[in-house]
């Protein structure tokens, strides 16, 4: 089975994509042309986590009875879903497209488990997970359309190939590419443009700390959001008071 290994990001770089989060990496690429980052439809399942890794790719197809047939599940080892797990490692995402399924459970209690063994960084699926139960006790941050309590290749969908270019949520994964997911959802970022995109929210969002200060301190919204030029000076006097907490 030829699968092709993801080539991973520097370790800093994924953690200061992380730090930036889904909503300013969203906005920050839109701003430098790349409208279309964001995963649709798959909600956070586990709220309050905040995720970065490098993306592991699985594709799933319709189902062709004369392509797949369920006696080929008789040898576990000819099951995708297994091996895209045997290709994660810590830190990773695994990124499924599932098609939109609400049928196919990708990946149960068990898959969940070696997965959470590995030392993976969270799953998204635009598509389903079965034995949720049992999954969400693993305590695993997963982006998800829902649950079922179908396995995966027992309706009308089945896995057809590993770390692969897909399309999932609307939008294009390649292999390696940083996945950033927190409570707003998951956002793809090109290895290419997150140094970028990483300087670029700093410079361009940077003051929000500082904003959402004077904000609750009941200022001006015209002054404050966004930053107006005549308020810099302020800024920086924040950044200098702050710059030890």
């Amino acid at each position: 089975m030829d699968i092709q290994p993801i080539k991973r990001p520097p370790a800093d770089l994924v953690e200061a994509v992380r730090e930036v989060g889904s909503a300013t990496a969203s906005a920050t690429l839109a701003h430098m042309g790349l409208r279309n980052c964001f995963i649709s439809g798959v909600p956070a399942w586990t709220p309050g986590k905040i995720i970065a890794g490098p993306a592991v790719t699985m594709q799933c197809l319709p189902k062709r009875e004369d392509l797949f047939k369920e006696g080929e599940y008789e040898d576990v080892e000819l099951q995708l879903h297994r091996h895209v797990l045997y290709q994660v490692e810590a830190g990773d995402v695994v990124v499924v497209d599932a098609r939109g399924d609400m049928d196919s459970g990708i990946f149960g209690d068990m898959m969940s488990t070696y997965f959470k063994g590995k030392g993976g960084a969270g799953i998204v699926i635009d598509g389903c997970v079965r034995d949720w139960g049992k999954i969400k006790q693993l305590d695993i941050p997963m982006w998800l359309k829902g649950v079922t309590p179908n396995y995966h290749a027992q309706t009308n969908i089945y896995p057809h190939a590993v770390n692969v270019t897909i399309g999932v949520g609307g939008t294009t994964v390649v292999p390696g590419d940083i996945i950033v997911a927190d409570d707003d959802g998951a956002v793809v970022v090109p290895v290419d443009l997150a140094e970028e995109m990483v300087e670029k929210a700093h410079k361009d969002h940077g003051w929000e700390g500082f904003s959402k200060e004077m904000l609750l301190k009941g200022e001006s919204l015209k002054r404050y959001y966004p930053l107006h030029p005549d308020a810099y000076t302020e800024y920086e006097e924040w950044l200098k008071k702050n710059a030890n907490k």
